[in-house]
């Protein structure tokens, strides 16, 4: 509980009730909101406090704390790739289903999968959570890798609605273009 609230006081989230603290069984405790001026952007969590019954929970003394994860992608779970892909999209006629081609040249898997592990997946992360293919296949040149092709095929008009979301936050993260062709 102290490392949440030394973090929470760190943070430039700011405090409610003017920055005092209200007390709660002796404990401070604060409640952060999102500041109108910040540019953070995340997932609301609620975060209860600790109270001398580990098992007695009150809703009504949960705080939100806004949390962010960068989007990023790894062929090594917990390895981000640092190459920025070129992505080509497909759908059907009906918008049903659809293809994302991710093309990765040199990617930065192949320096450290030596030291951390075997490429296992394509992981696609973000607040929302991880999309994820097994659809990989590597290009070698003169028995040297030179690339990575990963397929992301989208079944319903739902998972191509939620590729989309990942993509639009990976791409003003990594300042991607889309170009219709």
């Amino acid at each position: 509980m102290a490392t949440l609230q030394s973090l929470a006081l760190a943070s430039p989230v700011s405090h409610s009730s003017l920055n005092q603290p209200r007390s709660l069984s002796g404990m401070p405790s604060w409640v952060a909101h999102r500041s109108a001026n910040s540019q953070f952007n995340g997932q609301s969590l609620q975060v209860a406090q600790s109270r001398i019954s580990p098992t007695r929970w009150n809703s009504k003394r949960c705080s939100p704390i806004v949390m962010m994860v960068k989007p990023k992608i790894q062929f090594i779970q917990g390895t981000d790739e640092q190459t920025i892909p070129d992505v080509r999209l497909t759908k059907s006629r009906d918008g049903t289903n659809g293809m994302a081609i991710f093309r990765f040249d040199q990617p930065s898997v192949f320096d450290s999968s030596s030291e951390v592990g075997d490429i296992t997946g394509f992981y696609m992360i973000d607040e929302e959570g991880v999309l994820q293919s097994v659809d990989v296949n590597a290009k070698f040149v003169n028995g040297k890798p030179a690339g990575i092709e990963a397929k992301y095929i989208m079944r319903t008009p739902r998972e191509w609605d939620r590729f989309m979301r990942f993509m639009e936050r990976y791409s003003n993260e990594n300042g991607l273009q889309f170009i219709k062709k």
